[in-house]
């Protein structure tokens, strides 16, 4: 039988990670070197991924920067062929990349900015999910990771069309763990709450707005990118191997409030 620290291991495991230039990408791209994965860094700038990957080198973890724009079919082909290209295979997919362009009622959003997150948040994850499932399935494993929110659960005011996709690609990670099962491709949603990173900082930069969520917390802060990380190493390695269509809350209580 094997040792349970030896399940969390991902030596000789391939990861891809969007959107892990900052915040919660990089936080769990990180941790996954850490466990010895072989880490694809990919954002949309070259400079970006170049850079973070240079600085999981000099800690002696392994990563390459791969730019991509996951609003961009052809780009992601490339990521997905790359990253073949230089470790063989792809084990792992973390599909952090999101955007949410407005912040404000839903009577106000438009079919543009519709389409840009959908685009974004949703259609996006299903594509790389689909371009990676082959490699996946030869290496007779997978685990799908998709990074999702509590306002997929619990919509907030002005969040309206972000907690649409979120709800959204929560139902695709119960969709591809249904499908993929078989092929022993694991998929599974994380659903953060408040996090400090670039991307929620129109809520935490507002007094106002960062007390209404937090009041609503029952640990009573928000928190940091690398509070995320333990979940998604534990639904990568062999630990999680009965673990798929889950949705995981890591929220402070959120949804709970």
């Amino acid at each position: 039988m094997s040792v349970i620290k030896d399940r969390f291991s991902l030596e000789g495991r391939v990861a891809i990670v969007s959107g892990a230039s900052k915040g919660i990408g990089k936080a769990i791209a990180r941790g996954l070197a850490e466990q010895g994965a072989s880490v694809i860094i990919s954002s949309r700038k070259q400079e970006a991924v170049d850079e973070v990957a240079a600085e999981f080198k000099k800690e002696g973890l392994e990563a390459t920067g791969i730019a991509c724009h996951v609003g961009d079919e052809a780009q992601l082909k490339n990521l997905v062929d790359r990253t073949i290209d230089v470790y063989g295979g792809i084990d792992i997919l973390v599909n952090n990349a999101a955007t949410n362009p407005v912040f404000g009622p839903l009577d106000q959003m438009t079919g543009e900015v519709f389409d840009k997150v959908m685009n974004v948040n949703v259609k996006a994850c299903m594509l790389l999910g689909n371009l990676c499932k082959p490699s996946m399935a030869a290496r007779g494993h997978g685990s799908v990771i998709n990074i999702a929110s509590v306002e997929g659960v619990k919509p907030s005011p002005m969040m309206s069309i972000y907690s649409v996709s979120k709800a959204a690609l929560i139902m695709l990670t119960q969709s591809q763990a249904r499908e993929w099962g078989s092929e022993n491709i694991r998929a599974n949603a994380i659903c953060p709450g408040l996090i400090q990173t670039k991307f929620s900082a129109a809520l935490w930069q507002n007094e106002q707005v960062l007390n209404h969520f937090v009041d609503q917390l029952p640990v009573g802060r928000m928190a940091q990118p690398e509070e995320m990380v333990g979940l998604a190493l534990y639904l990568a390695s062999d630990a999680a191997s009965y673990s798929t269509g889950g949705v995981f809350a890591a929220d402070g209580g959120y949804l709970v409030g």
